[in-house]
């Protein structure tokens, strides 16, 4: 028996409880991980044609080859079973399916409005809150521009509720004309809910309104002599000239549209989303699925829209650059979704087929650069095993370092880097448990390794594959601590490297060491400067987690140093106040509010800060 055999034996045995209803199917290997999930109107005859069909392409033939079990979940409708399919895809990422890597929710503008003075704010995740949300922004850098233009033009406040009641002057925002101090009642409230409702407006694309509004008062302040209120009116304009000069008016129109174009070639693709809204481009992101070489661009585009919506706020137009198999299913289970009519389009003429084509070109500037990237990553790697005359071929490097402060908050980092790149999600800290290590450099990377190579003996199928090489940032102690940990833990044929900084720590005369031996780059060498920007990040990386950790330290040893203070008082008043020094700033009835905190124990923790 064939092994494609073996898995229609398997769907054989399953169709004979399978009801002919709509739902999901998983298809599961030997090591019980999920190989391929599919959904179906009729899952009865979508299972039958794999055993009924004889000439399977190849790929279909080698995941019925691996089938050993599968699993199925009906739904009331066809609807559901899309969803479902595609939140199954993102959680199990069945490596015979079409993958949309690097998901992510994308940064909004929030502006409070139930609150007396609302706040200004990026946002990602969940509306949760009451208030007025604009976006999706393709990146974090537009979000902030964005708001750091309502804060030039509006003066809104960008501190959190907590901050904001415990302030007795106003900050530094205030004195740089970013906010109107509303903390310290430097605007009355009616003023500042003008503000709030200008600020809306403009976010919504009446930026020309708001313009002629200020002109206005700025002329009406200059006949009533104000020329103080009239020079603040006139920067506010010329924020908001430098705005509009900068945002993209589509000539195509689109008021809440996306853009979503692909562009295939050597077997991978790119697909750019550009988010239009309130007639302005808000940015683009680029997005490169996993799938199988052959994969059609057609199925790709398919797999891509109902993955990509699976989790995020659709907008009324979707515009494709090309025609997909399940249009009509996907407009209506989005709409039944978002709870509105949603819109998907190919379209073929006109200025919305420019925008399209705008998108393709990205897409394929994109998809150039990520597969010259790969080829030069490839280049490199090959350099590497040269240079160090190693007997593996290298597609996965893993790279360590440490940072502490005379052995306080000490930790230990390790990035990821691979033929197309870094890998963030790769990426682990770890803090130093051992307390004799923190001081002791060898000790914290004997810890690291130990940590992270035992969990992955251990957990082999369910934790990070093993690296080609490791590359350790120290010289020749740290090079024999890492070479003796790993052979103790049996992995003799996982390569080290250390680099070491000359003696005046200068970048550019590095010694590497590697199976006792020194090495050398000449000082233009690509090879060296490639291990060089990966011991970089890794630095990089390790400094911020060591950052992170002591501020989090430092915010907490104040409430430490408070007798009598125990650890759930200190999580209530965290929890309540968001940090130690709010707890400082608060009032005596303030803490006394805390849940848990009886007025003896306020008292005290009043006193602490204030005596």
């Amino acid at each position: 028996m064939t092994g494609s055999e073996l898995g229609k034996e398997v769907i054989k045995k399953e169709l004979l409880l399978t009801p002919k209803r709509p739902g999901v199917y998983r298809m599961i290997n030997q090591k019980g991980d999920v190989i391929y999930v599919g959904k179906a109107k009729n899952l009865t005859n979508r299972l039958k044609s794999y055993v009924s069909e004889s000439n399977h392409i190849i790929r279909t033939e080698r995941m019925l080859s691996q089938t050993q079990k599968i699993e199925i979940t009906t739904t009331s409708n066809e609807s559901e079973a899309l969803l479902l399919e595609a939140n199954l895809i993102k959680k199990f990422k069945p490596k015979f399916n079409i993958l949309l890597k690097d998901d992510k929710s994308f940064p909004l503008i929030y502006i409070g409005n139930k609150n007396k003075w609302p706040q200004l704010a990026r946002h990602r995740g969940k509306k949760d809150k009451d208030g007025f949300y604009f976006g999706p922004f393709a990146s974090s850098g537009s979000a902030n521009w964005t708001i750091k233009m309502i804060q030039k033009i509006f003066q809104l406040r960008v501190c959190d509720d907590t901050v904001f009641k415990n302030r007795n002057r106003p900050c530094i925002l205030y004195q740089i004309k970013r906010c109107s101090g509303p903390c310290v009642g430097y605007i009355d409230e009616s003023e500042y809910k003008t503000a709030v409702e200008d600020a809306i407006e403009f976010v919504s694309g009446k930026s020309r309104k708001i313009q002629k509004s200020l002109s206005e008062q700025m002329e009406k302040a200059s006949e009533e002599l104000d020329f103080e209120k009239a020079t603040i009116l006139r920067d506010k304009i010329k924020s908001l000239n430098i705005i509009q000069s900068s945002q993209r008016i589509n000539e195509a129109n689109l008021i809440e549209a996306d853009v979503i174009a692909g562009y295939k070639e050597s077997g991978k693709t790119c697909v750019q989303v550009f988010f239009y809204r309130s007639k302005q481009n808000w940015g683009n992101q680029a997005f490169f699925p996993k799938h199988d070489p052959d994969e059609s661009l057609k199925n790709i585009m398919n797999s891509f829209v109902a993955q990509f919506y699976e989790n995020k706020s659709v907008p009324k137009l979707i515009i494709l650059s090309d025609e997909i198999k399940e249009k009509a299913l996907l407009e209506k289970t989005l709409s039944k979704k978002e709870k509105k009519d949603i819109n998907i389009s190919v379209v073929k003429t006109g200025s919305k087929l420019n925008v399209v084509k705008q998108a393709i070109k990205n897409a394929k500037d994109s998809l150039n650069k990520k597969l010259y990237e790969s080829q030069n990553n490839k280049e490199l790697f090959e350099a590497v095993s040269r240079k160090f005359n190693l007997e593996t071929n290298i597609n996965l490097v893993e790279v360590y370092d440490n940072s502490h402060i005379q052995g306080t908050d000490s930790v230990g980092a390790l990035i990821t880097y691979g033929e197309e790149g870094f890998i963030k999600k790769r990426y682990r800290k770890f803090s130093i448990k051992v307390k004799k290590n923190e001081q002791d450099d060898y000790g914290m990377i004997k810890e690291v390794l130990n940590r992270r190579f035992k969990r992955a003996i251990q957990e082999k199928d369910n934790y990070l594959s093993f690296p080609d090489l490791i590359l350790i940032d120290g010289g020749k102690g740290q090079y024999s601590t890492a070479r003796n940990t790993m052979n103790e833990l049996g992995l003799y044929d996982i390569p080290i490297v250390a680099i070491a900084k000359g003696k005046l720590r200068n970048s550019g005369n590095e010694t590497f060491f590697y199976n006792e031996k020194e090495y050398k780059f000449e000082k233009n060498d690509p090879t060296l400067f490639f291990l060089q920007r990966i011991r970089d990040e890794a630095h990089r990386f390790a400094i911020s987690a060591h950052r992170a950790k002591r501020k989090k330290n430092i915010s907490r040893s104040l409430l430490d140093q408070i007798r009598g203070i125990g650890s759930i008082r200190k999580r209530a008043l965290l929890n309540h106040f968001g940090s130690a020094r709010a707890v400082e700033s608060a009032s005596l009835d303030e803490i006394k509010s805390v849940e848990g905190v009886e007025d003896k124990v306020a008292k005290k923790i009043y006193n602490f800060f204030h005596e």
